[in-house]
């Protein structure tokens, strides 16, 4: 059956089901091009950092940094939690995330029914509901230095990370049969992008890499400032992460909170519900789909499902509080998205 998911009928644990996520097309131009969307929320958790969270603790068991019994420690806006929570709980570690109250709600209540204690650093104090990802950093390490059979999966520099992506790559490449022009996805970490592309590279020698930050972060330069997409970008004050490998980004460009959205909310009306910062990286794949050269095959990594913002990104009250909504912004991209849809 065409698309059908190559997957066990019966698997034995929740980690058995990452991976072999579908692609969508969702817009095409009367030259031949086309966006294609890997669907990163078909894994557990919704997300594709549960790759990654397998791929971190299974690297610190073989280098025997954690043994039966050991507890996990990792500064999380939620995504990486969430796949960490999960691993932990099959393999019997005990789990501590470290996060602030910028992290989307419902994020923080799953790691917890997960069994992941939660440590905030900014809860009724300083500070409260902005992005600390220095201070989680920080905490994060101090709670794991000097303690016997504890782990701090430390994301943004663990090159386990960019490894957990690789099997995206020969997803794509088997897919596609290797007819693939242009990669396009957010950059937080780096590892989803860069981990991606770089395994890529071996396979398909010639396609484009695009990296997608959001206005006031710091990776691509430009003023720091404030941002509202979640899991993604460098913060004024975070250091960018070893993972953020600019070598492999042919492009890098910057997309604001009120066009990230913008985009969710219209592609939501398509069906399809996805994460603020794949709002981001949609936005800007459809805006550069129309120039692209005749016959071009991009592939948008949508790393996160919508389910998890329906409080924020979806909330008609909750935008207009911030500022971010913004119809007229919703229409231009519906309108764009309805005219490249009609071509297919």
């Amino acid at each position: 059956m065409p698309g059908a998911l190559q997957r066990p009928a019966v698997v034995s644990r929740v980690s058995d089901l990452i991976g072999r996520t579908p692609l969508l097309e969702l817009a095409t131009t009367g030259t031949g091009s086309r966006l294609l969307l890997k669907l990163e929320m078909f894994n557990p958790t919704g997300t594709a950092k549960i790759r990654m969270a397998r791929q971190m603790i299974t690297d610190a068991e073989g280098r025997g940094e954690l043994r039966p019994g050991g507890r996990i420690v990792e500064s999380t806006s939620g995504n990486t939690g969430l796949g960490l929570a999960v691993v932990a709980a099959e393999r019997g570690y005990a789990f501590t995330a470290v996060v602030d109250s910028h992290a989307c709600a419902d994020k923080l209540r799953a790691m917890k029914a997960l069994g992941a204690e939660l440590v905030h650093v900014d809860e009724d104090g300083a500070g409260a509901g902005e992005l600390a990802t220095a201070a989680r950093e920080e905490l994060a390490e101090e709670l794991a230095r000097g303690r016997d059979n504890t782990v701090f999966t430390e994301q943004h520099n663990n090159p386990s990370n960019g490894v957990g992506y690789h099997p995206v790559a020969h997803e794509l490449h088997e897919a596609l049969d290797g007819r693939l022009d242009v990669l396009i996805g957010a950059v937080g970490t780096g590892g989803a992008l860069c981990g991606t592309a770089r395994e890529l590279r071996r396979l398909i020698p010639r396609f484009s890499t695009v990296g997608v930050e959001p206005k006031g972060s710091i990776a691509f330069g430009g003023p720091a400032h404030d941002y509202y997409q979640s899991g993604t970008g460098t913060p004024e004050g975070a250091e960018i992460g070893a993972l953020v490998d600019f070598a492999l980004i042919d492009e890098g460009v910057k997309v604001g909170d009120v066009e990230a959205f913008a985009a969710c909310r219209a592609v939501a009306r398509t069906g399809l519900l996805i994460g603020g910062s794949a709002g981001g990286v949609v936005h800007e794949a459809l805006t550069r789909l129309p120039v692209l050269p005749p016959r071009t095959t991009m592939v948008a990594l949508v790393n996160d499902g919508g389910e998890k913002y329906m409080d924020s990104v979806y909330d008609d009250d909750w935008m207009r509080e911030r500022g971010l909504l913004d119809p007229a912004a919703e229409r231009e991209i519906e309108e764009l998205l309805a005219k490249l849809r009609g071509n297919r």
